[in-house]
């Protein structure tokens, strides 16, 4: 089966790296272009041997990139595309009608409650989002919780299959050696506490929540792993509190890593801060993780929660705000999280009662729990096999969608 995944970019983000891991997966001949921006996670999928092109668009309005995707495609006789992310949905579904294929797939990553890419979700996102839905086959919902949303949005029932994010849940087992290895390069003492975090440095995340409990906490240290927009500021409001010297950022982490694997073929396609790393020298995510000793996710609007399943499966007690993948499983799935509102005052006492137990016990880990499993990369890429072929099978008989 030949398959063109398009996608808007390929920097370092969830959407981006969740499509490199089902790459490595999926039992398809696969091609991939991205709209603009091949980043880090271009080169990791080209380490790995598919093959990328690099569309160079301008802009959402560059409608000179559609001519030359749907050339491509053509070009590429491709059995089925699939297309993740905002605009790589729209240019990508509109491009395989005009080169004839019919079997259209696309992944809905970023739908929060009240967001979609960071985009208000307003009538006009929503009446784009549909016109460009109704030129697919079907549209995969990262977790029940996203189907339900698109569901309420005027997506068919019968369209929206879940296929939910993935990990490769042995590679974050717990390293003693990769903790005491990822403190030292860190510049982090072997016996602090570390509250850890990870997600793009935007205000929707929050982070600024961890900084202010954490400045609160004496001895205590924050890890932050990710970059954007908000990283100045953040900066700016340790110093402020006095926990400059006490909040390390970390900047994004590709996972798996470039050199994680080695791909089988050669094909090309076309901080600084309160203490700041370049995460190219430092420590694996999984190593990263071995050096927290709780996480806490503070989003408040999340689709997925990718970052909270892959702290379980590194054995971290777990504080989340919001977390589909979680609330979509029975609580006994994972025990070592618990949901909170995520008020400065609420997340010190939380995480001070996890501080004066690792005073008394030291390093504790917790069994790898069932949610971690249930979300077991190999599981993922059966399911959207399945979907593939539901797609190759044909559509059902489209109706038009009413937006009310």
């Amino acid at each position: 089966m030949r398959v063109l995944h398009v996608i808007t970019g390929l920097g370092i983000g969830g959407a981006e790296q969740q499509l490199r891991l089902m790459l490595r997966k999926l039992p398809t001949d696969s091609d991939v272009i991205t709209l603009t921006n091949p980043g880090a996670v271009a080169r990791g999928i080209v380490a790995d041997g598919v093959r990328v092109r690099d569309l160079a668009m301008t802009g959402n309005r560059d409608v000179g990139a559609l001519p030359r995707l749907t050339g491509l495609v053509r070009r590429g006789q491709y059995d089925l595309v699939h297309t993740h992310l905002y605009r790589a949905c729209l240019y990508g579904r509109f491009a395989a009608r005009l080169a004839g294929v019919r079997a259209v797939v696309a992944t809905e990553h970023s739908l929060g409650s009240a967001q979609i890419e960071g985009r208000p979700l307003s009538t006009g996102a929503r009446a784009l989002y549909l016109a460009g839905e109704r030129l697919g086959t079907a549209t995969v919902a990262v977790s029940a919780t996203v189907a339900r949303r698109l569901e309420r949005w005027g997506v068919r029932r019968d369209r929206i299959h879940v296929v939910p994010n993935g990990i490769e849940v042995d590679r974050f087992a717990y390293d003693p050696a990769a903790r005491r290895d990822a403190r030292e390069r860190l510049g982090l003492p072997q016996d602090a506490f570390v509250v850890g975090g990870v997600g793009r440095l935007t205000g929707g995340k929050r982070f600024d929540t961890l900084v202010r409990a954490v400045s609160d906490l004496p001895d205590a240290r924050l890890l932050l792993v990710g970059e954007g927009a908000e990283q100045v500021r953040l900066q700016r409001l340790a110093y402020v509190r006095g926990a400059a010297d006490r909040i390390v950022l970390h900047g994004a982490c590709q996972d798996p890593p470039p050199d994680a694997y080695t791909g089988s073929g050669t094909r090309s396609g076309s901080g600084s801060g309160s203490s700041t790393l370049d995460p190219a020298d430092g420590p694996d995510l999984p190593a990263l993780l071995a050096a927290m000793d709780v996480f806490v996710s503070t989003s408040q609007d999340e689709a997925f929660g990718l970052a909270v399943v892959e702290a379980l499966a590194a054995g971290l007690p777990v504080l989340h705000v919001t977390c589909p993948a979680l609330e979509d499983l029975p609580a006994e799935a994972a025990p070592g999280a618990r949901q909170i509102s995520g008020n400065v005052p609420e997340l010190i006492a939380e995480l001070r009662q996890f501080q004066d137990a690792a005073r008394g016990s030291g390093v504790h880990r917790l069994p790898v729990p069932a949610a971690a499993r249930h979300y077991d990369i190999s599981h993922s890429a059966e399911q959207l096999m399945a979907v593939y072929e539901h797609a190759l099978r044909g559509p059902a008989p489209t109706r038009e969608v009413s937006c009310p």
